[in-house]
């Protein structure tokens, strides 16, 4: 979907219930299923304003997707958006995480359990992995240029993954020159879209 967003929630309660059903879907992370509901099924968002809005949630504190029902609620309804996609993520997961240390508190020390919890957490990373890829198509329009953003992506992973710097070393390290680097882009750009 390169289109522009066609789509908007019909109300507040509408919004609520659908990060409500997303917050539901996932186990570990829910980038996936956030991305192919938002942009692909429900069409709120386009596959660039997915991806220019998640970059803002993950250097946001807190939870990613939170931060994100927080960007995407204050779009179409302002606070009161914000606080209902907001109360989505979380009244619901909250109750069923209740619910679940209650009832397996006496299990989590099972090699079985603890087995299952690894699949799951092998899956949620396969997830965000794909989804990491179907959202590369979205750098074609990305005004700093595919070499650039693949440079920062590979600097990234070896700083956080490899050397493992801390992430507030990183983002100030190699954030800051992205963000003066996007700014500059963009300045030039936008000039010569004027003459």
């Amino acid at each position: 979907m390169n289109k522009a967003a066609a789509q908007r929630p019909a109300s507040v309660r509408a919004l609520f219930w659908a990060f409500s059903w997303l917050a539901l879907q996932g186990f570990g992370g829910v980038l996936a299923v956030v991305q192919r509901e938002l942009v692909d099924k429900k069409q709120w968002l386009t596959q660039e304003e997915f991806v220019e809005d998640w970059a803002v949630a993950q250097i946001m504190p807190g939870a990613n997707v939170v931060n994100l029902s927080l960007i995407v609620g204050d779009r179409y309804f302002g606070w009161r958006g914000a606080l209902a996609a907001l109360s989505g993520m979380l009244a619901l997961p909250l109750a069923v995480v209740l619910v679940l240390t209650i009832s397996l508190s006496g299990v989590a020390d099972l090699p079985v359990v603890q087995g299952a919890l690894r699949g799951m957490g092998a899956v949620s990373a396969g997830l965000i992995a794909g989804t990491g890829f179907k959202l590369m198509a979205a750098l074609r329009k990305n005004a700093m240029g595919k070499p650039v953003c693949a440079a920062l992506a590979l600097l990234t992973f070896v700083a956080i993954g490899v050397l493992r710097i801390p992430l507030v070393w990183v983002l100030l390290g190699l954030g800051a020159p992205g963000m003066a680097w996007a700014y500059y882009c963009l300045l030039a750009q936008h000039k010569g879209t004027r003459t």
